[in-house]
């Protein structure tokens, strides 16, 4: 199939469970840097949550409804990094995280792709942030 008949799309946005979302808001804007795209009250207890790193795929901030949804929350990939949060300045975005209590899991390590650590949010959900190499 040529380029031009493969079709343009894209993923829109990425649902992180979360048990409240203003304790999620809170957590992604404050500490983790986040912006807050958009806060609309769908009905009274469902809420249209959207944060964004900066670039790239938003997380859509859903609260857990239900025992099953709750269960999952900070375990949706069964315990395999879920995200990867990639900066133009890992040393930067490192010791900001660290100094604003995020804790990471190990020591940053280089890799043959580039510079990485992983940390946990609030939740437990593991992440990696990453600095890619520039090829």
């Amino acid at each position: 199939m040529p380029a031009s008949d493969i079709p343009r799309r894209s993923v829109g946005a990425v649902t992180l469970l979360v048990p409240d979302c203003q304790e999620a808001i809170d957590h992604f804007v404050d500490t983790l840097g986040f912006t807050l795209i958009e806060d609309t009250r769908l009905s009274e207890d469902r809420r249209w949550v959207l944060v964004s790193s900066g670039a790239g795929t938003p997380l859509l901030l859903a609260e857990a409804n239900g025992e099953r949804q709750r269960a999952v929350i900070g375990n949706q990939s069964g315990g395999r990094v879920f995200l990867f949060l990639t900066t133009d300045d890992f040393w930067r975005d490192y010791r900001d995280y660290v100094s604003r209590g995020v804790e990471f899991e190990e020591e940053p390590r280089q890799e043959a792709y580039g510079t990485v650590a992983v940390f946990t949010d609030m939740y437990g959900n593991r992440w990696d942030l990453i600095e890619p190499n520039s090829s």
